[in-house]
């Protein structure tokens, strides 16, 4: 364990797990993960630079940012889950704003848990200082990309935008790893960007906002969620939902 995450599990007094070999059906790299270069050079002012929590930890900014909708696409996540008691849900990746905390708090009403992996120990370090005295909650150090937890390990996963700061590449195989470690009957939760309807006018003023700040979400715009889902995938798994005149996407993938 690294000096970042002994900081975040001692400061904090929380569980920090590091990548390790936990099934002999998927064997992860028993060093930590590094920062991706994707978030490096194209996000490292919004994920990595210690000032970015000033900003952007705000609920009105995320709010902002969302056009008015974030408790509603918050909503539509903590609405589709369909938990028993004692379930165990992944969060894939830190969320600015207070998803994560309403989503542990769902998840007591059913006294289930909550497994949160994020691959930049800043953002691990900040969503333990929101998330204190939650009691449902463990961090994990892991990439998106290459999961350390075994198959089927999961009721149900989340991921919510995080895709669209993906290159194709990293985007397909953090789909991959969602649904490889959610068990059969469980479901993964996606929620992201999508190309708004030709008459809407979000869709014009957007398109220049994300091509400049958020490049890869443009792929979102070109091709729907589930091309970037495992060929396996039959179409009948899947259920897409669209919010905002078509600008946001819920997509629902039954796990078979």
């Amino acid at each position: 364990m690294n000096d970042d995450s002994r900081a975040i599990a001692e400061t904090y007094h929380c569980e920090v797990s590091e990548p390790a070999a936990q099934d002999a059906g998927h064997l992860s790299p028993v060093t930590e993960p590094p920062i991706p270069d994707y978030l490096q050079d194209t996000y490292w002012w919004a994920y990595l630079h210690p000032k970015c929590f000033w900003f952007f930890e705000r609920k009105w900014v995320v709010n902002l940012i969302l056009w008015g909708n974030m408790k509603k696409l918050c909503d539509v996540v903590l609405d589709e889950m369909l938990l028993q008691p004692d379930s165990h849900v992944l969060q894939v990746a830190c969320v600015y704003g207070d998803f994560s905390n309403r989503l542990t708090s769902h998840l007591e009403q059913t006294q289930s848990r909550l497994s949160l992996v994020d691959v930049a120990p800043i953002q691990l370090r900040n969503v333990t200082k929101k998330l204190q005295g939650q009691g449902n909650v463990s961090y994990h150090h892991q990439d998106s990309t290459s999961l350390s937890f075994p198959d089927d390990n999961f009721d149900e996963t989340v991921v919510f935008f995080l895709l669209h700061e993906q290159p194709e590449d990293a985007r397909r195989k953090t789909v991959t790893e969602s649904i490889r470690v959610t068990r059969p009957g469980g479901r993964v939760i996606f929620v992201d960007y999508h190309k708004p309807g030709r008459f809407n006018p979000m869709r014009y003023l957007m398109r220049p906002i994300l091509s400049i700040l958020e490049p890869f979400a443009m792929d979102l715009w070109r091709q729907e969620l589930p091309a970037f889902m495992p060929a396996q995938i039959r179409p009948e798994q899947i259920s897409s939902t669209f919010y905002f005149g078509g600008l946001y996407q819920k997509v629902v993938l039954d796990v078979h």
